[in-house]
């Protein structure tokens, strides 16, 4: 169901108080308690697609922007000091969050983010002409264009937006929510480094394999997630901020950029730069596109290792049940006593989001008409929800599952002596056919690789043992 204007920010629900604003389009109500204006209520108006708003990194990336900007502008001296100040003071409540009501608009949304700018702006400007005393919505003294929006435009602030709010995300969220899994199914692959059991491809029985060798597998696929998120977040320091209208850095001094960049660099701990080309920056999102296929291809480790537990632990009569999952919750509202491996299916489904966002941006990615990209809104969310899903995750499948699990030793012990693949140690001794001859006479007589072997005399008792030996089979020989 579409959101009405009227439901688009909590603002206005039951409050009839409006004041008048004018734009370059004429008059418009808003809200007499909304710190935003004219150019967001008709936004807000436009675009009643999806009733998501922007989240809380974005936003926060925006409050730093134009702190950062205002700074910078104070520096130069293009910035009074009593107006800068009073931008400051509003631009560090944006990015503490205690205004985030008052960013209300849609991210489906003009493709440039221009109504997203002006969100900002307009929250600053008011917010500050209340500061210093003044009427909101009078524009006086703090000027959403004039002041606020100094040096900037929307086609360089929300590509900056997105890079920053991508790689806070990456660096803050992601980065540490992987480290945590890895160092849990590390030392999952340490505890069970002893347990030999059926190795299985093409999901038919294989060679032996020790039960920490598979997790040992999981980990490293996790510790590959951890560089390819260090790739992407590495893919997201330059910013676009500087380039205004087009790249050309029109309106704006030269020294603007790299003032009001290193700040956002200071500010954040991450090595922030300024474009090396302001024309690639605005008019393409390959960074973008980039970091979301190294997103993609974490999603599709963490669908692999959830697969795997959940079959390992599958049963607990019926299937592979060579580790128990912890039960967090009754699997079923019909058979009593059922427990199912949630976790694993919430990570599966999360694989699958994130896999899906990758798509959006990828064609999102294609939209760079000339000189701007005109589905930044669509791709900000698409990464940001990409970054904190699999953050979260991976927190609550380390938490909740990997860190609980139990291994199964007895079931694992026991499958790899009915293996019919371990024939395969045989081979170099007897030949391949003859290894072949027994594992088909071990099927069809319900019998052991062993128990043939041993009728069949192909070697000594002492040098069967030493071939069958289950440890010996996962290691090179």
């Amino acid at each position: 169901m579409l959101r009405s204007s009227t439901l688009a920010t909590p603002l206005t629900e039951g409050n009839m108080s409006h004041r008048i604003e004018k734009d370059s389009l004429g008059e418009i109500s808003v809200p007499s308690d909304a710190y935003y204006g004219a150019q967001t209520q008709r936004a807000v108006d436009n675009f009643p697609i999806s009733g998501i708003p922007f989240g809380r990194g974005f936003i926060y990336a925006l409050g730093l922007i134009k702190r950062s900007t205002a700074e910078a502008n104070m520096d130069m001296g293009l910035l009074d000091t009593e107006r800068g100040a009073a931008i400051v003071q509003a631009a560090n409540e944006v990015m503490g969050g205690t205004l985030d009501a008052h960013f209300p608009i849609d991210i489906f949304q003009t493709g440039s983010g221009t109504s997203t700018n002006m969100n900002t702006n307009e929250v600053i400007s008011n917010r500050g002409i209340e500061i210093m005393g003044g009427t909101l919505g009078s524009k006086d003294p703090v000027h959403p264009n004039d002041h606020v929006n100094m040096g900037q435009s929307s086609n360089d602030v929300i590509p900056t937006a997105i890079h920053v709010a991508g790689a806070l995300a990456i660096h803050n969220e992601l980065l540490p929510a992987l480290k945590h899994l890895h160092g849990a199914l590390n030392e999952k692959s340490c505890e069970w480094d002893h347990i030999i059991k059926s190795g299985r491809t093409h999901l038919m029985d294989a060679t032996p394999v020790r039960l920490g060798q598979e997790f040992g597998g999981y980990a490293a696929q996790v510790q590959h997630g951890i560089r390819r998120a260090e790739l992407a977040r590495d893919a997201l320091l330059e910013l676009a901020l500087g380039g205004t209208a087009t790249g050309t850095g029109i309106n704006r001094p030269p020294d603007f950029p790299s003032k009001a960049i290193a700040r956002i660099a200071q500010e954040t701990g991450v090595a922030f730069l300024e474009a090396n080309n302001h024309f690639e920056a605005q008019g393409a999102r390959d960074g973008v596109v980039e970091a979301s296929g190294q997103l993609k291809t974490i999603a599709a480790s963490f669908m692999k290792i959830a697969n795997d537990i959940r079959w390992l632990g599958s049963g607990p009569r019926t299937g592979f049940y060579e580790i128990a999952l912890p039960s967090v919750q009754p699997g079923s509202s019909i058979m009593p006593g059922k427990v199912n491996p949630v976790l694993c299916e919430m990570l599966t489904m999360v694989s699958a989001q994130v896999m899906g966002n990758d798509v959006a941006i990828n064609i999102g990615g294609q939209g760079g008409n000339f000189e701007l990209n005109v589905y930044l809104p669509m791709m900000a969310h698409n990464l940001l929800q990409s970054v904190t899903i699999l953050a979260n995750g991976a927190q609550a499948f380390t938490d909740r599952c990997v860190s609980g699990i139990e291994a199964n030793e007895e079931i694992c012990t026991q499958s790899v002596e009915r293996n019919l693949a371990i024939c395969t140690s045989l081979a170099p001794a007897i030949g391949y056919d003859k290894a072949a001859a027994i594992s088909k006479e071990a099927f069809k007589t319900n019998q052991t690789v062993r128990e043939v072997a041993i009728d069949w005399n192909v070697l000594p008792a002492d040098e069967l043992d030493r071939l069958l030996d289950g440890r010996a089979m996962t290691e090179p020989s």
